[in-house]
């Protein structure tokens, strides 16, 4: 596969999976599936919250596509590859940066910080609702005003 091809692939596949993030944490995290996500929205008592189950469940796809597609490096492999850098960007602002599972880093980006806020904001109620901004990476221009 062209090289050209595969890193088109792969970039897009890390926007759908912030597009597609964002849908299932609106409607299904905050919807029928809240029984598991509400850990994330509790105080944590140890490294693990049962909401860390859809973070494996999107690793095994990942893994499974790039598995698939390995021997060709077809589309599936790329989309597998995609996913799972979603899933390092996930754990590195969102895990590391924005809930503090390690020592955080200091910043002053102003996009860094942004996020920071609108996820704090996200956060502010522990029930299933009101709740808003349920993007990653992506937030409401009012966060960046300041």
């Amino acid at each position: 596969m062209n090289v050209l091809i595969s890193i088109t692939i792969l970039l897009l596949t890390i926007a759908t999976m912030e597009a597609f993030s964002w849908f299932i944490h609106k409607y299904l995290f905050h919807g029928p599936l809240w029984f598991i996500h509400k850990t994330h929205h509790q105080e944590r008592h140890g490294w693990l919250e049962l909401n860390d189950v859809f973070s494996l469940g999107f690793a095994a796809l990942s893994m499974w596509l790039m598995w698939q597609g390995h021997a060709t490096l077809n589309y599936g492999f790329w989309i597998g590859v995609g996913i799972s850098v979603y899933g390092f960007i996930y754990f590195i602002f969102h895990d590391w940066f924005i809930h503090n599972r390690f020592k955080s880093f200091k910043t002053t980006n102003k996009y860094l910080l942004s996020i920071r806020r609108a996820h704090k904001i996200h956060h502010k109620s522990t029930e299933k609702n009101p709740s808003e901004e349920f993007g990653l990476l992506v937030a409401s221009k009012k966060y960046f005003k300041r």
